[in-house]
Order: C-alpha cells, then structure tokens, then sequence
C-alpha cells in the first residue's frame, strides 16, 4: 500500500516527528546518538550556518564521511539549506575524489579528521571549496559541531520544493566514468512510501541495524530517507564486522537488517559455530548482487529468516522489483514490479516489447525515476528514451508476471554491489611501461560476487608486476585494483577492435602476481617453538635415560610413556633406511618414536617421514611420534619431544620445533624456460601431468615436449601437437635410471624445464608393508642428471596423500634450493577442492615463490595460531620499549597476511597490497592479540605500521603521543508476519559500498 501521506518536504517530517516523538532516538553509532528533536533542530541550525558560508539554492555540497550520525545530518541539513547533496565514497583515491569534487563542482565539502589531510591537499587548488570538518580536534576547518549547536544569524530556508533536485549519487555508467544521478524528495520519497513503507512495511515501531556504507543509494533510500520519513530508530555501524554484527543483533531487538549477499555470507560463517535466535527480527534487506540458491537455502536453515530477492538502481532511487511476502516464491525470480511502476522486457535494438519467457532489455516507467545526469545530456538522453529508464540489465517475464535477472549488456564488473568498468582500468594498466595490451574481466568469487582480474600483454622488454599495480593503487580505488595480474600471448578482437571478454577468461595465461602480496591457497611449512600450552621447555641430556641401542633402534623408558621405543633410522639409500625401519619396528608394542636425521635434505630420511604420514591420516593413534635431529643431542631431545604431545617435531640446536602453515608470498623469482628448449615431463601417465604440460604449452609457449610414462598416452600426445608443440614419449618403469639418463640425451633440444608428476599412489597401511620405490628413486636421479646444466623450471609435483613421494620430492628440492639451484616442490591437496583454472594459476604462482616447498590447498589459517598473550606481555614491558614491541608485533601479523614478505614501519599499506578483505584478517588477528575491539577499517584509518602501532599504544595504554601531530590517515584509496529478507539481484547502486572483506567496502566487496 502506497503511503501517500510520507511524501512531503523533509522540514515538515522532521518537525511533525519532533513534536511527536521528540525524545526518541533517531539515529545512533557506536560514539554517540541524536533523538528526533535533536536532529530537527541540529540540521536547522547546520542549514543555516551553511546558508551563511555562501551554499546557494542548487549548489553542491559533498558529504565524504564515513559511517556515523554526522552523514545522517549532512543528508538532511544541505537538504534545509535547499542545496544539494553529494554522497561520496570515503574509500576514493585522491584522482577519483578530486574527479568528483571538480565534475559536481561542490562549493563545500563535510568531512572528518582521517580525511582532512587528503581534502586539504586538493582544496590548494581549489579556493573556492569550503571545508567543514567534524570532530573535536582543532584543525583549523570549519567545525561542524559548532554549527550544529549554536544558533545562525541566518535560518534554515526549508523552502526546497518537493520537484526541485536534491540529491546527486554517482554511479560508473557505461563509460566508465562517474555520473551524477539527479534526483528530487519526490522521487526519492515515492520510493519509501511504495517499498519500504508500502512493501516492507517499515514503521516508527521498527529498530533497524544498518551495517551499509551510508554514501551507497541504498542507504540513502533505506536508511536516511525511509528511518526519518516514518520515524523509526537506526544504529548505524561503521562497518562490517560479522562477529560484531551478531553479538549486537543478540544484544538489541532490531527488527529490519540491511546488508548485501557478501555481508549474510560473512554471517552464514560467523554464525555455524553457535546458536543464534533473533525472534525480534522481520526483516533483512540486501542489494548489490544475486543471491544463489545455497545462500538462500543456508541462511534460512541458520537464521530462520527466508531471503526475499529483488532487484533495483540507483537511477530508480530503490527498487524496481521485489517478491512479496505473501506472495507465489518463484526459485532465481526477482519478483513483481514495484506498485506504482511500470516494467517492460524490450528488444535491445527495436525497443519493442518481448514475448512472454523471451529475454529482453529490462526498461522500467514510474514516478521514482531520476531526473537526469548531471551535465551529461546525451547520456540521459540514452539512458531515459520517452521517458522510459533504460536499465542496461537483460531479463525475462514469466507468466505470472515475475522477473527473472538473466545478465546485462554493458561489461561492468560488479564486486560486491561494487561497479567497476574494465575501461577504466585498462586505461591505467595501458599507461605502465612494458604493458603492450590490457584486458579486464570479472573473475568469480565465493563471497564478493566477482573480482577485476587483467590480462596484459607484456611489450619486448616485459612488464614490472609491482609497478603494474603500484600505477592502480596511485590512480584507482582499492576495490577496482586488480585481484590478479596474467600475462597472455594477445587479446582476443573482434573484426571492429572490441575485446572479446568472454573468450579472454578462457583463454591460456600465466599468472604473474596477486594484489595481496600472498595466494590465497598456497602454503609454506614453518617449523617454529611450539605455543606455550604445549612448550616442553629446553632439552636436558639426563631426560634421556636407561637408552639401550640395539640394531637400528633406541630403546629408552620415559616417565610420561613407559616402555616406549624409539627406533633410529641409519643414513644410506632409500631401500637400506627403510629395511632397517621395518627392522626396527618388528614387535614393538606401546608408544613409538621414529628417529630421522636431516630429512630436510635426504630422500631417505623424508621417504620415512612421509610413510608415517600417510599411515596418521588413515589410524592417527597407531602411527609414531616423528623427530628428526641434527647432531649429538638427538638422545637428549627424544624424550622432550615425547612430553610434548607433538605427533612431529625437528630439533636443532637443542630447541623444539613444530610445523605450522604460513601463506606464501609472492616472491621475485621468474621461472621462464626457453620456449625453444624441451620440457621433460616425468609420469606423464597422471592427470596432473596432462594438465600441467598442456599449461606449460598454451601458456608458457613451449614447443619441445618429451613424456616418460609407464604406459604410452596418444591422448596427450594428440593434444600437445594440436596446441603447436613438437611430442614425443618414452614408455618406461619408474626408478630405472639408464632410460632416465637416455630420455636427456636423446631429447632434442636441450632441457630447459623438468616436470615430475606423482599421482595418488596405493600405500601400506602399515610401515612394515611394501612400498614402492622406483617413483621415489627418479627425482634424486633428475637432480643428479641435471647439475650440470640446471634446467629454468625443476618442478616436483605430488598429492599430499602420496607422502613418501610428497617428502621425498620435499628432500630434493631442497637440497637444489640450497645448491642455489632451480628446484620447487609442489604438494596438492585434493584435486577436487579446485577447479583447473585455479590449479593452473597456483602453479603459476608456486613458480614465482622464494620457497622451495609449497602447498596448494583449500586451508583457512587457523586462528589459534594469533599470539593472543601480546597485551599482557606489552604491559610488562618498560614504556620506552612498548613502542618498538607493539611495531614488531604490527609487523608479524601483516607478515602473517602477505606471505612473509619484508615490510617496514613506514612503507604504506596500500603499497604493501593490504586488500579489504586481508584488512579485516589483520584487524581480526591484532584484535585477538590484543584483546581491543577494532574496526574493520583499521588499515584503511592508519596509513602504515608507525601509525598503527601508535595507535594500539594509545588505546593499550593511554599514550597518544607515539603517533607525533603529523601523522596522517591513509588514503582511503589504499591497499562501499514470517520474518523475510529482501535481496536484491543485480541492484546497481552508486560507486563504492560492498563488502565485508571489503566489506568495507560492503558494498564497500570487497574488497
């Protein structure tokens, strides 16, 4: 039901509530709230303070804050000022905001302290712009509080007309540059009285949780414009954290959430480990992005809320469509039309209607449309053809009436409810030296929806990844720099020089870099002292008593094991070690430790490690304990490491040590092989090694490719030739190293790359089974083979389930590694987990990594692993050291993110590649080590490490001075009945909300 009455000027709403309903809160975030009669007579005295700053009827104003009650009252107060507002996303780069402030031609810009230092360094070539500042620090700005609380020479003029423009978002159009969208209280307000009103039925009884970026269209229409018009109370969240979301939608009865998919994704996740009952909740409003039917099934079955899913624009100022709560639900449907509007599915070219079921251009007709573009004419002549609203979205009508979302015609990329235009980026990436061509495709992703992802052609002397993304860091917002950066031989065309996108993201490329500075799915092993709860504390030689050698084996009694055995592997070749382990092994009944000696660098000694490990994932209780030790002192640690209750330790140097998995980080390695020399591909009778080989061909240019199998493989022969490459194969058994030695010399072309490939292979159950050797004995015959004349690419490929083969080919490359010689080894978890475009590109990048070992596998860092005992140990230390300690401890945890890579104080986060998404890791590991409650965008509010241990310091423990007064904010550029939930499908709001991860970026994606 349309509810006529909501229509009327913003003054009037806003005294009727005051009269009414003074004291109610109205809005409130985490600092501070305003009731109803506060936030008349605040915006009153605002508007006529900024009337007396010269803000004429129609001027613009800016309003680039973030999430707080101060945007609430900018919102209405430009509005009292019969001006117009500006919303901008707080998260733009210096380029973008000094693009909007110049196109809007803004004659005031509201802002608060993080953001001063960038706004004054635009506002030196711009006198014109007048700054309003909030907060309590002296700046030397206008003060915002001050206005609000004193009373003007000059009223309010209140005298905005219902028709007359009042608001102006931006959103990317199809150009790839920014557009204003015009629109008036009318238009605006229609849409509350219709959806959030009519639809959803929002009242002055509702409480509504609003986690959105306020500068977003849909917070403009959901939040700041539906919470006044019908007067109920908001708590507005400075950004998205799922943890803290849940904890305050337990702590408070809020009956309307809003979000994206992104953010109930987040949700979803934060939610499985705990009951959650929210019985005020009737509610969930969401934008920006699709929801899929798991999303829509798993957030049902955890909260109890159905999703809702509709569809709306900014250009619409709210919803276009929406299924209704009572209504027929149609699965992948956006639903019907919002009353009041009018929907067609037309021909893209005639413009004539469709039929019913037929796919079409979605147009929409309606008293919520916008009035136009600002100062771009021919734009809104396109966009709004007899006075239809051309949505650029492809759908279909069903029989019944309900829309389904099917695509769009335009190339936007939308990262979370983002809109990120490949143009624009391409644009940037054209301007790097070495980049020949650029393409930008959006790249799925689990919980933002897509990503940017380029594809450059490198020029004759190649291109720079660091500097590549250093240009878009300088030149774009965070959330449109690339995920990722391919190198590809061209970019498919067609005849008229359009790029063919579609074609591009399937097209053979080889991952170069990542923005983040780590992979999100490929791991080191770190061997580090075990966590204090299970320390065993330094070795002493008399902990090792009654040791009785006898064979291969140790025999010694523990006081926590009795009876326990400790069997010895001697050093020799692969058969002789382990002989002597099953030797070692033959009745021996209690705890068992089998004792290894440099398996870091001996096939032997790994072989063993890697049997026990395969056994400890089939019985965990029956395998033995694993220590491996250098020098005398491996008697005295045996015993240590048995009271540790670890299944695996090294000792070195006397000290304890436990793996752990780190993320690797991008390193500067590049693994190119002469394109004319021959790849010689070991176990070519494996999956793996099909993929990979046909990778290295397509991609890598190769055009010589020598196979070894146990059997022979015309399929991949066939597909080798047809990718251009020159093939032959060797049918051979593995371990049997004069074909091995015969297979160099007879190859062709010299080896320029070597590829060994082990697959899932059958292992004994127990340590006394039989295990096949000859797939171990190939890879230290390849490295003996190859000394000489180092091949550019040594890949050792293995399963992690296949441990022998995984250990061994471990030994091997490090022992190359340390030789300094060309050599990874690459482990696989299950295939399954990954698609072949994502295990391509984690070879690509396991390449370029410092590491000699790697893991690629689906693995979530564990949060056990964040040093949770900081603050308590800070608080021992003297004051002058505090500093140093907090840096120190900045810096490991954004090691931890960036894959170990060496940072410094003052080197910028965005510089360092910190992402939204790698932003709230940070904030969530430094909030766990430090007990404080942080904000998602802390990396966004501190430029560096410096700033950000100072600002720990101070909130630990009082000290503000660390940060010294000239310390600045970063860029905000760096690296926006039954209870129901509205989602909307492919909603294209203004630039910047999306995501938690980006959620900062929430819509903010995002990342």
């Amino acid at each position: 039901m349309l509810r006529r009455e909501l229509i009327r000027p913003l003054p009037e709403l806003l005294k009727a509530h005051a009269a009414r309903r003074g004291s109610q809160t109205a809005f409130a975030d985490s600092r501070r709230g305003v009731s109803y009669a506060q936030l008349e007579a605040r915006t009153r005295r605002l508007a006529g303070h900024l009337a007396q700053l010269r803000l004429l009827p129609g001027d613009r104003a800016a309003i680039y804050l973030g999430n707080c009650v101060e945007t609430i009252e900018s919102y209405l107060a430009i509005a009292r000022a019969s001006a117009i507002g500006v919303p901008i996303n707080p998260h733009s780069s210096a380029a973008e905001l000094a693009y909007l402030l110049d196109d809007s031609a803004a004659r005031v810009i509201v802002t608060d302290h993080t953001r001063l230092p960038q706004v004054r360094r635009l506002q030196a070539e711009r006198p014109h712009l007048t700054v309003v500042v909030t907060g309590d620090e002296e700046s030397g700005a206008v003060p915002f509080d001050a206005l609000a609380e004193t009373e003007p020479q000059q009223p309010a003029r209140d005298d905005l007309g219902l028709d007359d423009i009042a608001w102006m978002l931006y959103t990317s159009g199809t150009t790839g540059r920014p557009k204003g969208v015009l629109s008036t209280q009318r238009s605006c307000l229609w849409s509350v009285a219709a959806s959030s009103a009519g639809v959803l039925g929002l009242s002055e009884t509702d409480r509504v949780l609003w986690p959105v970026p306020l500068f977003h269209s849909l917070a403009h229409i959901y939040c700041v414009l539906s919470v006044t018009a019908v007067g109920a109370t908001a708590r507005i969240t400075e950004a998205f954290d799922a943890e803290e979301l849940l904890h305050t939608l337990r702590a408070e009865e809020f009956t309307f959430l809003a979000g994206v998919p992104t953010m109930y994704h987040y949700l979803l996740d934060a939610a499985r480990d705990g009951d959650l009952s929210l019985p005020n909740l009737r509610v969930c409003l969401s934008a920006g992005a699709i929801s899929t039917a798991t999303l829509r099934a798993e957030f049902q079955e955890t909260f109890g809320v159905p999703l809702l899913d509709c569809y709306g624009s900014t250009e619409t100022c709210g919803l276009i469509t929406a299924n209704w709560p009572n209504g027929t639900q149609v699965e992948g449907s956006c639903g019907l039309p919002v009353p009041g509007l009018t929907v067609r599915i037309v021909d893209p070219e005639t413009h004539e209607s469709v039929e019913t079921g037929e796919e079409g251009e979605i147009w929409v007709g309606g008293p919520s449309l916008m009035v136009g573009y600002y100062n771009q004419p021919e734009a809104t002549e396109a966009a709004l053809p007899r006075g239809w609203y051309r949505t650029g979205d492809l759908g279909r009508r069903d029989d019944l009436g309900y829309h389904t979302i099917t695509g769009r015609l335009s190339e936007l990329i939308i990262r979370s409810g983002e809109n990120i235009h490949p143009t624009e980026v391409e644009q940037v990436l054209l301007r790097v030296p070495g980049v020949a061509d650029a393409a930008v495709v959006g790249s799925a992703h689990p919980a933002l929806g897509e990503v940017p992802v380029a594809f450059l052609v490198p020029a004759a002397d190649g291109f720079d990844p660091d500097e590549v993304f250093a240009a878009c860091r300088e030149h774009l917002a965070y959330f449109k720099v690339p995920e990722e950066l391919y190198e590809i031989g061209s970019i498919p065309r067609t005849g008229s020089g359009k790029i063919k996108r579609h074609v591009l993201a399937q097209s053979p490329a080889r991952l170069r870099a990542v923005s983040s500075g780590s992979f999100e799915s490929l791991f080191r092993l770190e061997w580090t002292s075990p966590a204090p709860a299970t320390e065993a504390g330094p070795v002493d030689g008399d902990q090792a008593t009654s040791a009785q050698r006898a064979g291969g084996s140790v025999a010694t009694a523990d006081p926590e094991a009795p009876g326990s055995a400790v069997v010895d592997c001697p050093r020799g070749s692969l058969d002789e070690v382990l002989g002597a382990v099953r030797t070692g092994l033959t009745d021996r009944s209690g705890r068992v430790a089998v004792l290894t000696h440099g398996m870091s660098h001996d096939p032997a000694q790994a072989a063993v490690w890697g049997l026990v490990e395969s056994m400890r994932a089939d019985a965990p209780h029956d395998a033995p304990v694993l220590v491996d030790a250098d020098g005398g002192e491996a008697t005295a640690a045996l015993s240590a490491v048995l009271a540790s209750g670890q299944p695996r330790a090294l000792v070195r140097g006397g000290e304890v040590l436990v793996p752990r998995l780190a993320r690797a980080g991008s390193g500067q390695r590049v693994s190119r092989p002469d394109p004319d020399g021959t790849v010689l591909v070991s176990g070519a009778d494996q999956e793996q090694a099909a993929e990979l080989a046909g990778h290295l061909v397509a991609a890598y240019g190769i055009r010589h490719v020598r196979l070894l199998a146990r059997t022979a493989v015309p399929d991949l022969v066939a597909r080798l030739t047809e990718l251009g490459a020159s093939v032959t194969q060797t049918v051979r058994a593995p371990g049997d190293r004069a074909s091995l030695a015969e297979a160099f010399q007879t190859a062709g072309p010299p080896v320029t790359a070597v590829l060994q490939v082990a697959g899932p292979e059958t292992l004994p159950t127990t340590l006394t089974g039989e295990v096949e050797l000859g797939p171990l004995q190939d890879a230290p015959a390849l490295d003996e083979l190859t000394r000489e004349t180092p091949p550019a690419l040594f890949v050792l490929s293995a399963p992690i389930d296949n441990g022998p083969a995984h250990a061994v080919f471990q030994a091997v490359a490090n022992r190359r590694h340390a030789a300094g010689l060309p050599a990874l080894a690459l482990g696989w978890g299950p295939r399954e987990e990954l698609t072949s475009r994502e295990r391509l590109a984690l070879f690509d990048a396991a390449t370029t990594v410092d590491d000699a070992s790697v893991l690629a596998i689906r693995h979530e860092l564990a949060a056990s692993a964040v040093d949770t005992g900081a603050a308590g140990r800070l608080a021992r230390l003297p004051a002058a050291e505090r500093g140093r300690a907090l840096l120190d401890l900045v810096l490991s945890e954004v090691g931890v993110i960036t894959g170990g890579r060496p940072v410094h104080g003052r080197q910028s986060f965005r510089d360092i590649g910190m992402t939204s998404t790698s932003a709230v890791e940070l904030r969530g590991r430094l909030a766990a080590a430090t007990g404080l409650a942080l904000p998602a965008t802390l990396a966004f509010d501190y430029p560096n490490p410096d700033a950000l241990a100072a600002y720990l310091g101070g909130r630990l423990f009082g000290d503000t001075s660390a940060a010294g007064p000239d310390t600045e904010p970063a860029d905000p550029a760096a690296p926006s009945g039954e209870p129901i939930a509205i989602v909307g499908m492919a909603c294209r709001l203004p630039g910047g909300v999306t995501s938690p991860e980006e959620l900062w970026e929430l819509l903010s994606s995002g990342g």
